[in-house]
């Protein structure tokens, strides 16, 4: 299992050249099921949007 830390710009230029692939079930990174976790700065009780994040932890958990 691989992590990866990347910026907001960086996960939507992902989604954009399709390095990541939704499929409707799960997100996918060369083949392998991927977990996409926000990471914010402030207590998550005051959370008003969770896709509004600066940065975003991938998971990288193996193959479909």
């Amino acid at each position: 299992m691989e992590e990866l830390i990347i910026s907001k710009e960086d996960l939507v230029q992902f989604f954009e050249t399709q390095k990541i692939v939704d499929t409707g079930r799960s997100w996918l990174m060369e083949g392998k099921v991927v977990e996409i976790i926000a990471l914010h700065d402030i207590e998550p009780k005051f959370l008003q949007d969770v896709s509004n994040a600066k940065f975003y932890k991938l998971i990288i958990k193996g193959n479909k």
